[in-house]
């Protein structure tokens, strides 16, 4: 079985088929997969599906587009749902300077308050970096997220950098952009980072793999991305399934 670490099923875009949608990743050798809130709607359907379904689990944040949002409410939302025994990280938090909706400065103060949340409920983080991955790297490293460890979802940064992320504990995660045909530095990463910290993802419904690139993305299309995976590095297939399992289980505390 594979695991996708990092899916919205609680999107609108899964409302009319979610159940449908859970049986064909179970159907392809998907199981379990991991439901990311980051707002007040997007937090309360991924409880709602967890309470659910049995092998779906809970990340729940604030994600740094919504930064401005973050008030008392919904730091206590999510101090208080983490400790719900199916919820198994902290995330999606981070920056995210391309969308202009939140100030640099509350970003970073929502980011800096969420990791310390983290780490005082004993939980790992899943990072979200778009366009701000020096910031990101320096806060991760200013807070001693070392300390939970995590993972950086959905990599988009340089394989130079690897070394840099890993030792502050955290696994990287890759999603559809590895199968895109002219994706080099995504290919560079895959081959370069190390087997016991690599994670597999669909962010579904974005960022949809090849061969279905353009169409709405599903946890069923995360076998697409291992098995790229395991073409570029030269491995079996069944090794870079057991692989990311075993990772997955490991970061996330799964049984």
């Amino acid at each position: 079985m594979l695991i996708d670490t990092h899916t919205h099923l609680n999107s609108d875009q899964f409302d009319g088929d979610v159940e449908e949608t859970i049986e064909r990743a179970r159907a392809n050798g998907v199981s379990p997969m991991i439901v990311v809130g980051f707002d007040h709607k997007t937090i309360d359907r991924a409880m709602e599906l967890v309470e659910q379904y049995d092998d779906l689990y809970a990340v729940i944040g604030w994600h740094p587009v919504d930064s401005i949002d973050f008030d008392d409410a919904a730091y206590e939302k999510v101090g208080r749902l983490m400790d719900h025994p199916k919820v198994v990280a902290l995330g999606e938090i981070g920056l995210d300077y391309h969308w202009d909706t939140s100030p640099k400065d509350v970003q970073d103060a929502a980011f800096r308050k969420q990791i310390r949340l983290a780490k005082q409920k004993n939980k790992p983080i899943v990072i979200h970096n778009r366009e701000a991955t020096e910031d990101t790297l320096r806060i991760l490293e200013e807070e001693d997220a070392k300390e939970v460890g995590g993972i950086l979802h959905s990599y988009s940064m340089s394989a130079e950098l690897l070394p840099r992320c890993l030792a502050m504990n955290f696994y990287i995660s890759l999603g559809g952009p590895v199968t895109f045909k002219n994706a080099k530095m995504p290919k560079r990463v895959a081959q370069e980072v190390p087997l016991d910290r690599l994670l597999v993802e669909t962010d579904c419904p974005y960022l949809t793999p090849t061969p279905y690139r353009g169409k709405r993305n599903e946890p069923a299309y995360v076998r697409f991305v291992a098995e790229e995976i395991a073409q570029l590095r030269g491995m079996m297939y069944a090794d870079i399934e057991q692989a990311t399992t075993e990772n997955a289980k490991r970061v996330f505390r799964l049984p």
